[in-house]
């Protein structure tokens, strides 16, 4: 049942993100250029979508369990350090780069997206080159 539901919610979520246009890298360049050809069109979808996020948030947090899956997985680390600060600005600089985030991008790709292709590609990468710097600082942290 928590697989079907999974398929379903990402179906919605990839419907609303071609919807919104958030596939369309030129379209999210345009919302980001704020000095330019400013396109605000996608500010309306963000003042959209977090309050109906923290209601669907808040609604989980005080049920202590999702609908269908069990216990829920709350990130348990609230500090802002020097990681996130980095991670959050290499998200921003690739996003406005190129104009794609990972959620867009795969559903870009799933429509056949060349340059979402490339995109996913990079992230996969970057994803495996983080896990193995990830496991080199562990091994000089807890040497065996």
């Amino acid at each position: 049942m928590s697989v079907v539901v999974a398929a379903l919610t990402g179906l919605i979520f990839g419907c609303g993100l071609v919807i919104s246009q958030m596939v369309n890298p030129a379209k999210v360049l345009g919302f980001l250029d704020l000095f330019g050809a400013w396109d605000p069109s996608l500010a309306v979808v963000m003042a959209t979508a977090v309050p109906v996020a923290a209601l669907g948030y808040g609604f989980a947090k005080r049920r202590g369990r999702s609908l269908v899956a069990g216990e829920l997985q709350l990130p348990r680390r609230t500090e802002i350090d020097r990681r996130l600060i980095l991670g959050s600005g290499l998200f921003g600089i690739g996003w406005g780069l190129v104009g794609f985030c990972p959620g867009p991008a795969l559903t870009a790709l799933g429509l056949g997206s060349e340059s979402a292709a490339l995109f996913v590609a990079a992230m996969i990468a970057g994803m495996a080159l983080f896990a193995g710097m990830e496991a080199l600082r562990a091994r000089r942290t807890y040497p065996a």
